[in-house]
């Protein structure tokens, strides 16, 4: 069932792509709500998650759903969790840099993961037992040992959202070390990328499960461990996420989690 729940993932990403395509030639007619400082839903959201719920509600209907714009349906074994638009601001502003994120879960597990960019025609994708793939064709993660020429990602708070300090001097401490820090604005493509080797590591707190479901699937099958502020510690149940390729991941995992140490550490 798996690799039909990954072609159907695959088909209904691609179908949504395309709602949104129509939206981005158009962006000065959307209808835009702001939900909180910086974090906004458009009408292009909203129509591609209403798109993607009726679809998987008519062809999977005993699974359950969990969706950025519409919440969640009642518990169920299984469950399809969706980010409609992740990088809405970017979408906004004309930036190309968003995706379609699907991710399938059944009981604790992520099974399936798509993460689809409409205007570059890429679609990565993974399902457990099987190789990441990126148009079909097998992706891997930067082989590099090498911090000093190692490319970062990660994601940078902003309103009125917690950690902005602890996150600046995260940057801080790692920026002396490595080849660089990008901001892209689009936590599925981050993990996506990093899966495929065009980031050498990333790392960001409490993010949604929409935001990180379908990309830590295709993390695990490129041969990853994404991990939190602990080893033991689940990104899906956190919303924390420090990955990159073996050779790196200590030293960088070090630095990033210095401050949320010393942060424990000065607590009363």
């Amino acid at each position: 069932m798996t690799a039909r729940d990954l072609e159907l993932a695959e088909t209904l990403a691609r179908e949504a792509g395309e709602i949104l395509l129509r939206h981005w030639h158009q962006r000065d007619r959307l209808t835009v709500t702001t939900k909180r400082a910086g974090d906004f839903v458009s009408q292009a959201d909203v129509e591609a998650e209403t798109h993607l719920k009726a679809r998987l509600s008519a062809l999977r209907p005993e699974d359950g759903w969990l969706g950025e714009e519409t919440g969640g349906t009642d518990p169920a074994a299984r469950r399809w969790i969706v980010d409609p638009l992740d990088g809405t601001t970017n979408f906004l502003h004309g930036i190309p840099h968003w995706c379609v994120s699907i991710a399938l879960q059944d009981k604790d597990d992520l099974i399936v993961g798509v993460v689809h960019d409409p205007l570059r025609g890429e679609t990565f994708a993974a399902r457990r037992g099987s190789p990441a793939t990126l148009n079909g064709e097998r992706i891997a993660p930067s082989r590099t040992g090498d911090l000093g020429s190692a490319l970062f990602g990660t994601g940078i708070p902003f309103g009125t959202m917690p950690h902005i300090d602890d996150h600046a001097a995260d940057i801080a401490r790692l920026m002396p070390h490595c080849a660089g820090v990008r901001r892209m604005g689009s936590a599925a493509l981050d993990l996506a990328y990093l899966a495929a080797g065009r980031l050498d590591g990333f790392w960001e707190r409490r993010l949604q499960l929409w935001d990180i479901a379908a990309g830590l699937v295709i993390l695990r099958q490129a041969g990853l461990r994404p991990e939190g502020w602990t080893p033991q510690d689940r990104p899906e149940k956190s919303g924390t996420v420090i990955c990159a390729p073996p050779a790196i991941f200590e030293i960088f995992a070090a630095l990033v989690r210095q401050g949320e140490m010393q942060g424990a550490q000065d607590l009363p």
